[in-house]
């Protein structure tokens, strides 16, 4: 069967209480929302959104203080604040309910979402999310995180940059590393806040609170999230999930059509529209 036609892709910038929030958006049908990892942007999922589109609403939006979107003050950031701000954006499109989908930091987000109000979350797809705890706040405390550099006129600090993320990417992907420092110079200091705010989270109480259908997607080559996938599927009711060979700390852009096609076998039995394929 010939594959169904990539609907476009428009870009949009939205007013919201708390910010200018831009979003990236393809297809029509249910809403389903996704939300990006520390420190990119809605380019994450530039190649899988569409994929998505095919069969849902796929709107992918910029967090506050990322990519195109304003930025909340510093002191106001928190994967709390955060998932407000897109409850935000979803009350100004105007869709009382939505599924979602989030990668890495997007993925915490995603939970908090589903735990604020979990009335408005249909089902949830979280790829490679963190397992914040206890034990992993008071490790994390004061440390040094990804993506901190000090900056240099001689501008080295790109250099660290790019060296320090590297290793989680495909071998010789110039590409995938070129389109990750973009995004982590637009977002200045909060690339490293970001990873901060997610140490901060109480994840641990809020799982319990989900509600919704879910599946994790566990890239296997993702030192980072790798390990918790299964701690993070135990913690959600009925969670289960769905081991990627290969796939790294970029998988939504380094596999996008392994990424797409994991997304909506899910949301085709959790989240189903009438006639998706």
């Amino acid at each position: 069967m010939t594959a169904l036609p990539l609907p476009p892709v428009t870009r949009h910038f939205v007013d919201t209480p708390d910010a200018c929030i831009h979003i990236a958006a393809s297809g029509s049908g249910p809403a389903v929302l996704m939300l990006h990892q520390t420190p990119r942007s809605w380019d994450e999922f530039r190649r899988a959104l569409p994929m998505i589109g095919r069969s849902y609403r796929a709107i992918a939006m910029d967090t506050v203080g990322f990519g195109d979107s304003t930025a909340l003050p510093f002191p106001d950031n928190s994967i709390e604040r955060w998932a407000a701000c897109a409850f935000g954006l979803l009350d100004a499109l105007d869709l009382p309910r939505a599924a979602l989908v989030g990668h890495h930091t997007g993925a915490a987000v995603a939970v908090e979402m589903a735990a604020q109000r979990p009335e408005r979350i249909a089902a949830m797809v979280l790829s490679a999310p963190p397992y914040v705890d206890a034990a992993r706040r008071r490790a994390k405390a004061g440390k040094p995180v990804v993506d901190e550099v000090s900056r240099r006129a001689d501008g080295g600090h790109l250099s660290d940059l790019w060296s320090m993320r590297r290793p989680d990417y495909p071998p010789g992907d110039i590409e995938l590393l070129e389109r990750f420092m973009i995004d982590a110079l637009k977002a200045g200091p909060m690339a490293a806040e970001g990873h901060r705010v997610v140490n901060r989270y109480r994840m641990e109480e809020r799982l319990a609170l989900v509600r919704c259908p879910a599946r994790i997607l566990a890239p296997l080559k993702d030192r980072h999230a790798a390990p918790h996938a299964r701690q993070v599927a135990r913690a959600i009711a009925g969670a289960d999930v769905e081991e990627m060979d290969d796939a790294m700390v970029p998988f939504p852009d380094q596999q996008p059509e392994i990424f797409a096609d994991a997304v909506l076998r899910f949301l085709h039995r959790a989240y189903p529209r009438l006639g998706a394929p």
